[in-house]
């Protein structure tokens, strides 16, 4: 089977095509694999932060994802009675060229890095092509796609897993993704209502801090208020997507208002993993396939594309000659203990 000169990636998410992007820009031509017939559209993670702006400034992503999206420069902690403390991320503008958060649709992301990338030579696509198995040697990783029942099999020399917490490329290569799923659930409703004409000071980022319980306001674009919950009640997930369920939490966000037109809800089992190993041979999981984490603070994707960052500069380097091959294990060791010893703590 003839080895194609080209670097594999499993999923066409942020993760997939920012390590796509990085590269291409660099001259190594790269496939992606993605399983669905086109890009997702689920909104999914929306939080875009500081340095991860200045990664996606660097191969012109970052100014098109802020036209579509919402600046946050301040984020807040509040109880209903009003305001403890107000963090404005004006106070590190001597440490990013983007001191605020960007509240954008992941979706967002992966569509202006596909336009970007859709008529570099170095770079390919294809859809409706699941990686359902990987095998390797010492010259390089082959992998078997599953197209609509059909099998087809491809080979080239390295291979980045981008494809999600559920990921068949860390399957294959028999990793163990260590850890626990928590107890709690998280219940996400959103709702066009407009909180700040009935909240004092409120900014687009807020942590509500309540003896009953917690919450978390999230503006994103469009007019839209994402409102987080937890949920340690033991009623069923079709219980608690239910408008009744949604309308009783959302009785005690503002005193005073009951009702609110109910857009969306969503309910998530909050996960706590990390992988035991980021590198197999010619083989990297990334983001989601490599750890998943509580959603609050947006760490997940941000933690994923500065992983495809971290790896693909390293790859640059030793698919050019650049570097010896040694310099791909710092990868492993920077970001798994990055995931370890920040992101899970927090």
């Amino acid at each position: 089977m003839a080895i194609e000169q080209r670097v594999f990636i499993a999923g066409a998410g942020p993760v997939g095509l920012v390590a796509a992007a990085n590269l291409a820009r660099r001259g190594i031509p790269v496939t992606v694999f993605e399983a669905g017939p086109a890009l997702a559209e689920e909104s999914r993670a929306s939080t875009f932060h500081p340095p991860t702006l200045d990664m996606l400034d660097e191969f012109g992503a970052a100014a098109p994802l802020i036209a579509q999206g919402l600046i946050a420069p301040q984020v807040q902690y509040r109880t209903r009675d009003g305001v403890i403390a107000t963090f404005d991320f004006a106070a590190i503008a001597d440490a990013t060229r983007h001191p605020f958060r960007v509240q954008a649709e992941q979706f967002k992301l992966t569509r202006i890095l596909l336009d970007r990338l859709k008529d570099n030579p170095d770079f390919r696509i294809e859809f409706d092509a699941h990686l359902a198995n990987v095998e390797q040697d010492a010259a390089a990783v082959h992998v078997t796609l599953d197209r609509n029942g059909a099998t087809e099999r491809r080979s080239a020399e390295w291979l980045i897993g981008a494809d999600g917490a559920r990921s068949d490329v860390r399957r294959a290569l028999g990793i163990e993704f260590a850890g626990f799923t928590w107890p709690e659930r998280f219940l996400v409703v959103s709702t066009p209502f407009d909180f700040r004409a009935v909240v004092a000071d409120l900014v687009s980022v807020t942590y509500v801090a309540d003896p009953a319980r917690w919450h978390f306001l999230l503006e994103i674009p469009g007019g839209v208020w994402r409102v987080m919950f937890p949920l340690t009640e033991t009623s069923s997930d079709e219980e608690a997507l239910s408008r009744g369920f949604a309308d009783t939490l959302m009785a005690g966000v503002v005193p005073g208002i009951a009702r609110y037109d109910i857009a969306h809800t969503t309910l998530y089992k909050v996960h706590q993993r990390v992988a035991k190993n980021f590198r197999g041979g010619r083989a990297f999981l990334a983001g989601d396939a490599a750890h998943v984490n509580n959603p609050l603070g947006g760490m997940g994707m941000n933690g994923g594309i500065h992983d495809a960052v971290n790896l693909t500069t390293r790859l640059a380097e030793v698919c050019s000659g650049a570097a010896p091959e040694a310099e791909l294990d710092r990868y492993e060791r920077q970001r798994r203990a990055i995931t370890l010893e920040h992101i899970e703590k927090q």
